[in-house]
């Protein structure tokens, strides 16, 4: 059941924050009732709601004329505020609806014209709907509920089961000018009518408030969950986006992910005409989701379609199926092959409709369901791969309710390439240049550390996923919230038996795989070399070198299995080539660090995996605390800056200078066997 998130205090607040101005204050009610909507993931999938109110603005020439304010492009309803709800002058967009036809970009375009600000988001493709309608306030959703209710086959009926005469149905046309003018007929044929449903598509409530509209989303969807509810044996509600990554078969995991990453980076790749184009994925696994992969029919369902057109843009119109067969006499490749040519076919076909005209987006899937591990949401970024994720869980719940209620009976293949392949979408290809590490994973050891946090969020900014890998859990968990939801925190203590292959599992389970793997941790043990104690000494071997080997190898494993390449860097440190007195027990394995480098290299180099270093000196990090720092300072008669300035360039080395070198690594793609040193200019410590 929705829980109705209704607090006056809460409400009244918002609208004391807004100001004096009237109309600022009604629009700050609907910022506060939106972000209640979008507070629910079951109310508002990705792509799935937008809010709009009409209120009163003045224009330069003194004149009050009516405006609409409506959710724009780039805002979701959960952090809305009111730049992401531009004002439209209403007059205009009503005197619209005497034309016959308008085409998508002329509607955009009219749109825009009418901005109050020029430099306001664009405004919802649906915003001619929110203007025909004549109520103050107005919401818009796809709850989980309504699509699996809009997806019967005679889900007419049902709706007057469950509403009487308090709904209107509206039958499914291609959200834009169409389906407004429609909308806006089936209401003024029902005007006491407390909302309607979009048929394959949403449900729309309004009223004279922010509260009498909220109330009704609320009220409706709770009357669907029930009516649903007691059509598949009294089954609750379960709620979707449980965000559950607790996979039983890890081992499964380990296996299947990488192979199935690299088979679509391969597809990418191709369709591209070149090398191949990892992708990002997101796991998820649940009780639910285990129910759900083991019914009869699951091969039918996954080529049935999708819950909400909106949706077929994130995830495609068919899902890829793994079954344990499949993996077992391994066809994942076989399948994923099979999925890009089918969907090629679908596109020559589909495309023979529009004259040849339109451009074939990337064939791969973006949703897979996995016998025995989960359900995998697949993107060129993790942004991309969780939004298909999140939709995925939700058809999971949509397809449940709709099979147990009637059938699943969603939109046909027409309709579906239809949205897909709308010019508005099309208009897009080209125009946004991905990041240079879209798609691709990286980890970070000693990720919790000033040179580790540095370097995980240069590759972050780049686009990157991003798994930080340290022992100390609450720093490690904290320095990856910093970076965001987008990076992993992964607890480990890596000169532990098996650690390291441990931590890339979890990545592998959290990502599907591995791209770059950054091996920074260690620790500087000082100390005279002949006084040291053997196991001192042997702790940095394994904290130092062993360490890296460790993480080396379970790297090497996953790259094998993805088949496209991949990268390892390393932290060498000057110590390995300009030894400190003292600082035995750190050069040695640091020394062995750097010959690992050019081995590696020498190995690896066939499978097209490039392995790099970074030779780095005298960084706030580790071992250079300010309370050591003062102290070399002090001993050698000089300032604590102009100690960390004691290089050629007379210029402090930070942590950010070293990040900086890794990503240049990384981007070299002819670069091999190669250490590049970041310390300011150290003569005894040049490489050549």
């Amino acid at each position: 059941m929705r829980q109705n998130r209704w607090n006056d205090k809460e409400a009244q607040a918002r609208v004391d924050a807004a100001g004096s101005d009237p109309s600022d204050q009604t629009l700050a009610m609907r910022v506060y009732s939106s972000r209640l909507i979008g507070a629910d993931p079951d109310l508002v999938m990705h792509g799935g709601g937008n809010t709009s109110v009409k209120t009163e603005r003045m224009d330069l020439l003194g004149n009050v004329r009516q405006v609409l304010h409506v959710k724009g492009s780039g805002w979701d309803l959960d952090t809305l505020e009111a730049p992401g709800l531009p004002g439209l002058w209403l007059s205009p967009l009503l005197e619209t609806r005497k034309l016959d036809a308008m085409s998508d970009e002329a509607m955009v375009n009219m749109q825009r014209s009418n901005l109050l600000d020029s430099t306001a988001p664009n405004p919802s493709v649906e915003t001619l709907l929110h203007a025909f309608l004549p109520h103050t306030f107005v919401d818009h959703t796809h709850a989980t509920a309504f699509l699996a209710l809009a997806n019967l086959p005679d889900a007419e009926a049902a709706i007057r089961e469950i509403f009487g005469d308090r709904l209107a149905v509206v039958p499914y046309i291609m959200p834009g000018f169409a389906l407004a003018k429609k909308a806006a007929e089936v209401f003024e044929a029902n005007p006491d009518c407390e909302g309607l449903i979009l048929l394959k598509h949403g449900h729309f409530t309004f009223g004279a408030t922010a509260r009498e509209s909220y109330d009704k989303v609320i009220e409706h969807t709770n009357m669907v969950e029930e009516w649903l509810a007691a059509r598949d044996k009294g089954r609750s509600f379960n709620r979707t986006v449980q965000r559950n990554r607790s996979i039983a078969d890890t081992d499964l995991a380990a296996s299947v992910l990488p192979l199935l990453r690299g088979a679509i980076g391969r597809v990418r790749g191709a369709h591209h005409s070149g090398a191949p184009r990892p992708v990002v994925m997101d796991v998820r696994s649940s009780d639910v989701i285990d129910a759900f992969l083991n019914r009869g029919d699951l091969e039918q369902l996954a080529q049935r379609g999708v819950a909400s057109p909106d949706h077929v843009i994130r995830t495609k119109g068919r899902m890829l199926r793994l079954s344990k067969q499949d993996m077992a006499n391994g066809s994942v490749e076989t399948r994923v092959d099979e999925f890009a040519k089918a969907y090629h076919a679908m596109f020559e076909t589909q495309n023979q409709r529009f004259g040849g005209g339109k451009v074939m987006l990337e064939p791969h899937p973006c949703v897979a369901w996995i016998e025995g591990l989960g359900i995998v949401g697949i993107g060129k970024d993790a942004s991309a791969a969780s939004a298909a994720a999140d939709i995925a869980e939700q058809t999971v719940e949509v397809m449940t309710l709709g099979e147990a209620a009637g059938g699943f009976q969603p939109l046909g293949q027409d309709d579906l390439f239809d949205l897909e392949y709308w010019s508005l979408e099309q208009a897009k290809l080209g125009k946004a240049s991905a990041k240079p590490f879209s798609g691709q994973v990286v980890a970070v050891t000693g990720g919790a550390g000033a040179i580790g946090l540095a370097t995980a969020k240069a590759f972050a900014r780049e686009g990157a996923a991003v798994a930080l890998i340290d022992f100390n859990a609450e720093a490690c968990k904290a320095a990856a919230a910093s970076i965001g939801e987008n990076c992993l925190a992964v607890v480990a203590d890596l000169t532990e038996n098996g650690a390291a292959s441990k931590a890339v599992a979890e990545i592998v389970e959290r990502f599907g795989g591995l791209d770059v793997l950054v091996s920074n941790a260690g620790a500087a043990i000082p100390g005279m070399l002949l006084d040291l104690d053997e196991e001192t000494l042997r702790s940095s071997f394994e904290l130092n070198f062993f360490s890296h080997l460790a993480m080396a190898r379970a790297a090497a494993r996953v790259f094998a299995a993805q088949d496209h390449g991949g990268q390892m860097l390393f932290n060498v440190s000057k110590q390995a080539v300009n030894p400190g007195k003292g600082f035995g027990a750190y050069g040695l394995p640091k020394a062995t660090t750097f010959f690992l480098v050019r081995q590696l290299a020498l190995e690896l180099g066939g499978a097209g995996v490039r392995v790099n270093g970074v030779n780095a000196d005298r960084i706030r990090s580790g071992l250079l605390t300010d309370d050591f720092i003062k102290s070399r300072a002090e001993a050698r008669g000089v300032s604590a800056s102009d100690y960390m300035a004691g290089n050629l360039l007379k210029a402090e080395v930070e942590a950010h200078h070293v990040a900086d070198a890794f990503v240049a690594l990384a981007r070299s793609e002819r670069t091999t066997a190669h250490v590049i040193t970041v310390d300011g200019g150290n003569i005894e410590a040049a490489l050549r």
